[in-house]
């Protein structure tokens, strides 16, 4: 009788798996348990990077949880990257008549080329101030994951 070991996650491997992420309460964020499951290739950027990591060398089969701090997940909160915008900078990157309200995502050109976003806080004379972390930095997070298959 030959046993063969089950396959294991490898940076490049193609996977089918159930996933979940939630706050610590409990609060699903994102989940794919009540439905089909996912289909991902490692490192293609469908995963964050933090949770490919949890992923590395399970077994095909595997169901385990995962509880990740702040850093280990989108980080701890930047109190420097709470930021005024002057209003003119919001308008030029804004579509013509833009309505805006406080706890809307923004997003902004970057110098080079690229593009970024923040959460509008408030506005005050002339400016308006964003907060362009994540808008899940600072919080502990779990992630359920059931490996379907391994390629």
């Amino acid at each position: 009788m030959s046993t063969t070991s089950p396959a294991v996650v490898t940076e490049s491997a193609y996977l089918t798996l159930h996933y979940r992420l939630a706050t610590l309460d409990g609060t699903d964020l994102i989940t794919t348990f009540a439905g089909n499951p996912a289909t991902l290739m490692m490192g293609s950027g469908q995963l964050a990077p933090f949770l490919e990591t949890c992923l590395m060398g399970m077994p095909e089969g595997t169901h385990q949880t995962f509880q990740l701090a702040p850093a280990q997940a989108f980080g701890e909160r930047n109190p420097e990257l709470v930021r005024d915008v002057s209003r003119a900078t919001l308008d030029e990157n804004s579509a013509p008549g833009a309505d805006y309200k406080v706890g809307d995502l923004v997003d902004f050109a970057a110098p080079g080329g690229g593009r970024f976003a923040g959460v509008l806080r408030q506005f005050g004379d002339g400016v308006v101030t964003f907060d362009f972390n994540h808008p899940l930095a600072g919080q502990s997070l779990q992630f359920e994951v059931r490996l379907i298959s391994v390629l």
